[in-house]
């Protein structure tokens, strides 16, 4: 079946990008895209790296799951990539455009710390994302494109909350 990915929001770019920032996740993306693959299949092949990328791709809902039997008859999650292709509708402002490459290509130990930040200010409960715009003194864009890059917070409507694991 042929999924097309259409982005029509800068913000949504960021996962894009961040799906193929280092080695590991390009061929672990490669793998993915080719045939199932379950998360013990690749750490075995990539090591802890290869896990972090598979769920980083999960959380980003790049990849599709589905549970199969294991030679030791045990369920396992397997993956797959769930688009085939984007369609990247690229008409945005400059300053929109700006803030989503800044957060995609932003130093992780900077994003760890802003990422610390937000997923502090979100608590348990969750958090108005115009209140940690504020705060943080950064616009909507900006906002978006860092919790699209986190895998441990998400937008649930106006909200920001941890991610559940």
């Amino acid at each position: 079946m042929t999924r097309i990915k259409v982005i029509t929001e800068p913000a949504e770019l960021v996962p894009v990008f961040r799906a193929v920032d280092t080695k590991v996740k390009r061929e672990v993306l490669k793998l993915v895209t080719l045939e199932w693959h379950t998360l013990r299949d690749i750490e075995k092949q990539f090591g802890p790296a290869g896990k972090e990328a598979l769920l980083f791709f999960e959380k980003m809902k790049l990849v599709e799951t589905r549970w199969q039997t294991s030679p030791e008859q045990q369920p396992e999650k397997a993956y797959h990539t769930y688009y085939t292709s984007f369609h990247i509708n690229a008409s945005w402002p400059v300053y929109e455009i700006s803030d989503v490459l800044a957060a995609a290509v932003m130093e992780e130990k900077e994003f760890q710390k802003i990422e610390k930040q937000i997923y502090d200010m979100a608590g348990s409960q969750g958090k108005f994302a115009g209140d940690v715009a504020e705060v943080l003194g950064v616009t909507f864009t900006m906002l978006k494109s860092l919790v699209k890059r986190s895998t441990k917070l998400d937008y649930r409507g106006h909200r920001i909350e941890r991610v559940k694991e």
